[in-house]
């Protein structure tokens, strides 16, 4: 489509904002997921469900099970959740599958928000301080 990653990221958050728009919070992750999936699948954009990331340690490539939830045009990351609040443990899943899969940016949402602007976090893939 030769989209920017903001461009991407401009798309998915209006998706999200439309299924969070149409089904409210309180659901669990799944119905999110799917119904993001469905949007931006009719929006033109490649996803990708449930990509698998590798681990590589010591060499050697070990299958950990992690999965991204949505993979966007190969370069956005998108983690769904719907939960009370995102914890410092969703954030670092997040970074890490950016790390883990080389990409440079991801979205982590939280669909569980009276407003979905309160439940999106952008994350970008790059050094850290200590």
């Amino acid at each position: 489509m030769g989209l920017s990653k903001n461009d991407v990221s401009g798309i998915v958050i209006g998706a999200a904002i439309e299924v969070h728009t149409a089904l409210g919070p309180g659901l669990l992750e799944r119905p999110y997921k799917e119904c993001l999936w469905y949007k931006l699948q009719k929006s033109g954009l490649y996803i990708e469900r449930e990509k698998p990331i590798p681990l590589i340690f010591e060499g050697a490539n070990v299958d950990c099970g992690y999965r991204v939830d949505l993979l966007v045009e190969g370069v956005l990351v998108i983690e769904v959740k719907s939960v009370a609040s995102l914890a410092d443990i969703h954030l670092a899943q997040t970074i890490n599958y950016l790390k883990l899969g080389n990409y440079s940016v991801g979205l982590l949402i939280n669909f569980n928000v009276i407003r979905l602007k309160d439940g999106i976090k952008r994350l970008v893939n790059g050094p850290y301080p200590l």
